[in-house]
This record gives structure tokens, C-alpha cells and sequence, in this order.
């Protein structure tokens, strides 16, 4: 069996010990939620609709490696993946699943000059707030900084290339707005993942390093 899918099971949660967790090269990280197949389906026909314009200086993100990032680790060595499983697993035990969906369509900074396109996430917005400030604080035991920056919660579905003209970005936006979005998709928020990216040529490919189920009592 290739090492790259043999998993290991420890209190609780899953390890995948992958070819870069058993060589001693650093692993570029970050704890996210996952989303359904069905939340990603919904994501590929959105993009289709906004696709139809054919714009070549957007970049559409992949629905597969869309997520809700709740911290980004940065570059960490992969001793340290069983130690960040154990925190996050912390959360595991305090937090109870809970409900999200996906909302409006926004831009960042804003739909007049965008340079990311996203689609808001709304819900139990209270208890994904909670759940990512936990993990924040956790992680400081392990000498991660704490996050200056406000959590937004969003899914990204494009970026716009560089070298955009601000007269093609105002006109992707004005697009935007006007394109009717029907975008409500359910997500089940049950457990919290540590993923792995990897920078290539084509885009960023991303692969689940450990999972840990939500199993607080309610």
C-alpha cells in the first residue's frame, strides 16, 4: 500500500501519514471545515453561471478545495502534526455540531474593484466564531501566534489575476451584481480538519492530514 494513504487511528482521530509526514521536510498548513459534496456541486453551478462571461483575468478556485479556513499554520514541521491534532481534538470535545449555509455573493475589498470573489457564510455564525477562537487559543501553547485580523467567514470562489485592469475588475463586479444568484446550500459543520497544501505550477492541490469529529453533548 502506497505511504502516502496509510492511515493511522489515535485517540480519536486520524492521522494520514503521507510521504512529506515521514521525510523531515516542512508541510505548508492550515484547520479548516470541509465542506459536503453536495455544498460543492452547488459551487461548481454558481461558477458555471458567472463562467458564461468568459473573462480570462478570473481565476476560479477549484469547488473540491473549497473549505472555511479557521487558521492558517504556515509552514510547520511534520513532528508537529500529532500536537495540533491533539489541540484541535480539545475542540472536538467541546464543541457540538452545528449548522451553517452559504449566502450573498461579496468581493474583497468590494464588488467596484474586486480582487477575490467569495460567497458570505451565515447560520450559527456564534458557535463558528467560538469554535475558531478556541482553536486560536490553543494553539499558543505551541508557540502559534494569535490572529490579529477579524475572522470572516467565507468560501472563496475566485481570484482575480494580477496585472487586472481596474476598468475589468469594476465591469467583473457590475457583472456580479447583476447576475441573479440563487446560493443557499446547507452545511453540516461535524468535525474539524488539518490539511495539508501544496504549491504546484497548476494551483494549490490540498489533502486532509487529520480529522477530528465535533462530539460535545448538546
Amino acid at each position: 500500500m502506497p505511504k502516502s494513504c496509510f492511515p493511522y487511528h489515535s485517540q480519536g482521530f486520524i492521522i494520514s501519514t503521507g510521504d512529506t509526514i515521514l521525510n523531515n521536510q516542512q508541510i505548508r498548513c492550515f484547520i479548516a471545515i470541509e465542506l459536503p459534496d453536495e455544498v460543492k456541486a452547488g459551487l461548481h453551478q454558481l461558477q458555471a453561471e458567472l463562467k458564461l462571461s468568459g473573462h480570462t483575468f478570473v481565476k476560479w478556485v477549484a469547488p473540491e478545495s473549497v473549505h472555511i479556513t479557521l487558521k492558517f499554520l504556515g509552514n510547520i514541521a511534520p513532528e508537529k502534526v500529532a500536537s495540533i491534532t491533539k489541540v484541535i481534538e480539545q475542540a472536538g470535545k467541546t464543541f457540538s455540531p452545528f449548522q451553517l449555509e452559504t449566502g450573498e455573493v461579496g468581493a474583497f475589498p468590494n464588488l467596484k474593484q474586486p480582487r477575490v470573489l467569495w460567497l458570505s457564510i451565515r447560520g450559527e455564525l456564534d458557535k463558528l466564531i467560538a469554535l475558531q477562537q478556541h482553536i486560536d487559543d490553543g494553539l499558543t501553547q505551541l508557540q502559534f501566534a494569535k490572529e490579529t485580523r477579524e475572522f470572516t467567514p467565507h468560501l472563496t470562489l475566485a481570484r482575480l489575476r494580477q496585472g487586472t485592469s481596474p476598468r475589468e475588475r469594476r465591469e467583473f463586479g457590475e457583472l456580479v451584481m447583476k447576475t441573479p444568484i440563487e446560493a443557499n446550500y446547507k452545511i453540516n459543520v461535524d468535525s474539524i480538519s488539518l490539511m495539508k497544501s501544496q504549491l504546484l505550477p497548476s494551483g494549490a492541490v490540498y489533502s486532509r492530514l487529520s480529522q477530528v469529529k465535533l462530539t460535545a453533548e448538546t
